[in-house]
């Protein structure tokens, strides 16, 4: 199998290979993978994904395997963010001419968005807990509260009120179509609130930590735990359990949107046997190049040979079904997405609504000032990015989506 990543190579530092062969790439994310390739913690080689751009302290679009540590910061605070998709037995052809009526029932069977304030009254957040989030609540709940017994200050967030919540900013629910014409469910969450609560309070601790040992960073976001150190097993326990939130989470939503979808259409139809969940935020223990390692994937998706994952695009392009090719050089991974090459405050600077509803044309979807920050051109061109990994992935289903739920 013929390689498409490109290395870069400094004396002193890991090796970073890149699949960003046809995609932009811009200096201060390159800066930024460099400052991850100077810790003494990585082991092998960086994986840079096509979808790179610049994060905080770590690069979104990176693979970081990292021996006896974790960089907290390179998780990021939306752990176990990633996508679901289920495919269904309807075709397009059996949908309504109008597909509003969908999206309102979408919208009303998954809390979606935020309202700033009183947490009470958070339209994003469960007011009244359905039996159904209640249930996998107490799955979750003993290992949450022996986490919060060493660590209190998880506990006063958002956990069971978020659970089977969608949030905000690129999170989505859609209903989208294949190259067969097959109805398929797709979303993008992760672990909410909870896992924000957690990300944040262990990046501080991780700081402490470095500034306790006088530990020289060239980004303090990049502020590791060293196994055996006083949180390293903690923050290793509550990651994994945020992991678990999240896809929990996922498999919530989307139960309920294939409800909601019923309700709608007079036809009854099927979930059929294919469905995906996967982690593109997420600490994974593998083995590696002779070694076993903390593989972190920021903003990437594990790609096993013949592993299922899914890379979706903008609200105007196509996303994808692929499955992994299993290609070492990458640790075994692929992109969780396009990729921005816009920051979503220029993004709404240089865009109008206008824009917006040429570039959503076909979707129903919001199209109001408050999601220009997600306009297709904000994102990298789709094809593009699925070129420089084929040697990660191979496409098993095309889809477009038809409505879209934005928070």
């Amino acid at each position: 199998m013929s390689h498409l990543y490109e290395e870069i190579k400094h004396p002193g530092l890991a090796t970073i290979k890149t699949w960003t062969k046809g995609v932009p790439f811009e200096n201060e994310a390159k800066q930024q993978l460099l400052n991850i390739a100077s810790m003494p913690i990585v082991h092998s080689h960086i994986a840079v994904m096509p979808d790179v751009h610049l994060g905080k302290g770590a690069t979104i679009g990176s693979v970081i395997p990292s021996v006896n540590a974790v960089i907290p910061a390179a998780v990021g605070v939306d752990i176990g963010c990633g996508m679901v998709a289920t495919k269904t037995t309807l075709k397009a052809s059996q949908l309504p001419d109008n597909l509003k009526p969908i999206r309102d029932a979408f919208e009303a069977a998954v809390p979606h968005g935020r309202t700033g304030g009183n947490r009470r009254k958070d339209r994003g957040a469960w007011q009244e807990i359905p039996q159904l989030v209640a249930t996998e609540w107490l799955n979750l709940q003993k290992r949450f509260e022996r986490i919060c017994e060493k660590h209190p200050a998880i506990k006063n967030s958002n956990h069971v009120h978020h659970l089977g919540t969608m949030g905000t900013g690129n999170h989505f629910l859609e209903l989208c179509i294949d190259e067969q014409q097959s109805v398929w469910i797709m979303l993008h969450s992760g672990s909410r609130g909870v896992g924000n609560r957690i990300g944040t309070y262990f990046i501080e601790l991780a700081k402490k930590e470095m500034e306790r040992h006088q530990k020289q960073l060239p980004d303090m976001n990049l502020a590791y735990l060293e196994e055996g150190s006083e949180y390293f097993s903690d923050y290793v326990e509550a990651v994994e359990w945020a992991q678990e939130f999240a896809a929990k989470n996922r498999e919530i939503m989307m139960l309920n949107a294939i409800e909601a979808l019923k309700k709608v259409l007079p036809i009854a139809f099927e979930t059929a046997e294919l469905a995906v969940n996967c982690h593109h935020n997420y600490i994974s223990r593998e083995h590696h190049f002779g070694h076993d390692c903390y593989v972190t994937r920021k903003g990437a998706v594990r790609a096993q040979k013949g592993e299922l994952g899914i890379i979706p695009s903008s609200m105007g392009a196509r996303s994808f079904i692929v499955r992994g090719l299993g290609n070492p050089e990458s640790f075994n991974s692929c992109s969780h997405g396009a990729g921005r090459i816009m920051s979503r405050t220029k993004a709404k600077k240089v865009f109008s609504i206008d824009d917006q509803i040429k570039a959503t044309e076909g979707v129903e979807c919001r199209k109001d000032a408050a999601v220009i920050d997600e306009i297709p051109h904000a994102y990298k061109d789709i094809d593009a990015v699925m070129a420089a990994q084929s040697d990660l992935v191979e496409v098993m289903h095309t889809l477009k989506q038809v409505v879209c739920v934005k928070g």
